[in-house]
């Protein structure tokens, strides 16, 4: 065989491999870890009922090719969530949801402690070139407009800064115009945790952001 051919040959075998490559590539599925506390973790439910399997369950349903990995812990804090990121950021993460700022809330924590936190962890997605969907919170009137005020700009201010995903609030999907007790009929007893039907709720309203995440994290 001529060396004109061997070199066509090659440049045959090469394409049909890049081609092929390129099929794997795209086939690959896209990882997201979830990383929160007990509202991501699932607290008060049945595992198949809590947030990730649900959330799991709604993507795969809308056609994703998606793996969740639940890195919710019951009780964590932004500082929680900062200590243990490096760990959550394994090779195979893809994406990150970062839903954190609750039991910051019910201690009191100063909102420029949270955002610092927070802060943390989504340089430390970045630094690890994951993509994130950052979930808001709002905290209540009672700890004054001050607070108020801070607390619930971190979030949309962080997302814009470090151009991540951005969900306004995690409990979005239990509002109803008019009623402002309606959530009530979709909480657990305790009034803080959702129930299966409300989790269903949130899904619904948070299942598109994180659509729009997993498709950026899988380019």
């Amino acid at each position: 065989m001529g060396y004109g051919a061997v070199q066509m040959l090659r440049k045959a075998l090469m394409s049909v491999l890049f081609v092929f490559c390129g099929f794997a590539a795209t086939a690959e599925q896209v990882v997201i870890a979830a990383i929160g506390d007990s509202l991501t973790q699932g607290y008060g439910l049945p595992a198949q009922d809590g947030f990730v399997p649900q959330l799991d369950r709604w993507l795969k349903a809308q056609g994703a090719d998606v793996r969740l990995i639940n890195a919710g812990v019951s009780g964590d804090t932004t500082a929680g969530g900062a200590a243990r990121v490096d760990w959550t950021l394994t090779p195979d993460v893809d994406g990150m949801i970062v839903a954190l700022g609750g039991n910051d809330l019910l201690r009191g924590i100063d909102p420029s402690v949270s955002r610092a936190n927070l802060e943390m962890i989504v340089k430390a997605a970045g630094a690890a070139d994951v993509d994130v969907l950052l979930i808001g919170m709002q905290a209540p009137g009672n700890y004054g407009a001050e607070y108020k005020e801070a607390f619930d700009a971190m979030y949309p201010d962080l997302a814009g800064l470090y151009q991540t995903g951005y969900a306004p609030s995690f409990f979005a999907g239990l509002e109803v115009d008019g009623d402002p007790d309606a959530a009530r009929r979709y909480m657990q007893p305790d009034g803080i945790h959702p129930n299966a039907v409300g989790v269903a709720l949130i899904v619904e309203n948070l299942g598109p952001y994180v659509l729009d995440l997993v498709a950026s994290a899988g380019r």
